[in-house]
């Protein structure tokens, strides 16, 4: 057996999310049920680097599985063959693997991740989104960045998120370090790049949502702080909606795809 990273990205909007469900079509189970086409239908597990919500996209997701090392016993597994069956057994779902990489037995997609960054998109101008419908969270009155900037400052470093995870996280701890907290404008889009070793669950979102009342002028900016101090969800802004979100990149040690994708 082999194992294989694989670096992918996907439309989130059709998906209940990463992780298989009982109900409703995953990213997950679709990845399996393409790689189960490579093995004459035998099951196949992959794991993922995170598991996104329903509706949140990736540029740069990763996931690793383990397969034989030649399919049928005659044809030597590549990482250009495995990138184009998995492909090709995907469509037409919208999810491309961009790259595979031979991996260490013990490399794992989720646990050998030093970091995570995500990009949170916000269109802010008064029309609606016409070419990015799905992909951002439309805003219609102007934000002042200057003050989300001022506010952000004050999430930065370890703490304690309580006050900006779901109700339902399961991680058995709130304390989290964020190494980056950013946010730019360019025209009518504002992007938000966060980063850090392992997010709690809603946490980028539950960030955006309160951002976005200081940006509005609902809050100033020592108010978060407030929140964070409180360490409780209900102290904290609302939680902005999945269309924005993109898992941009997992980082690790050596990146196990160092080769660019051919």
């Amino acid at each position: 057996m082999t194992r294989w990273a694989l670096l992918f990205e996907y439309d989130g909007t059709p998906f209940v999310g990463w992780q298989r469900q009982a109900v409703g079509i995953s990213v997950q189970g679709v990845m399996e049920e393409a790689a189960s086409h490579l093995v004459n239908r035998t099951p196949v597990a992959v794991t993922g680097a995170g598991r996104t919500d329903s509706g949140v996209h990736a540029a740069g997701q990763v996931a690793h599985l383990d397969l034989p090392s030649s399919l049928g016993g005659q044809q030597q597994m590549t990482a250009r063959r495995l990138r184009d069956a998995l492909n090709y057994h995907m469509k037409p779902h919208p999810i491309a693997v961009l790259a595979a990489a031979a991996v260490a037995d013990k490399w794992s997609a989720r646990f050998s991740a030093i970091n995570r960054r995500y990009r949170y998109r916000i269109l802010n101008r008064a029309a609606r989104p016409a070419l990015d419908q799905g992909r951002v969270w439309h805003v219609k009155h102007d934000l002042d960045l200057d003050r989300m900037r001022e506010a952000a400052l004050m999430l930065m470093g370890r703490h304690d998120f309580t006050s900006f995870r779901a109700s339902a996280c399961q991680a058995k701890s709130p304390i989290r370090t964020l190494d980056r907290l950013e946010l730019c404008r360019d025209g009518g889009v504002i992007d938000i790049h966060v980063e850090a070793r392992s997010f709690l669950h809603h946490q980028v979102r539950n960030i955006v949502g309160t951002l976005k009342l200081v940006g509005e002028g609902k809050w100033t900016p020592a108010q978060v702080a407030t929140a964070l101090e409180a360490r409780d969800r209900a102290a904290a802004g609302p939680t902005a909606p999945p269309d924005g979100l993109f898992l941009m990149e997992v980082g690790y040690e050596t990146d196990p795809f160092i080769e660019p994708p051919d």
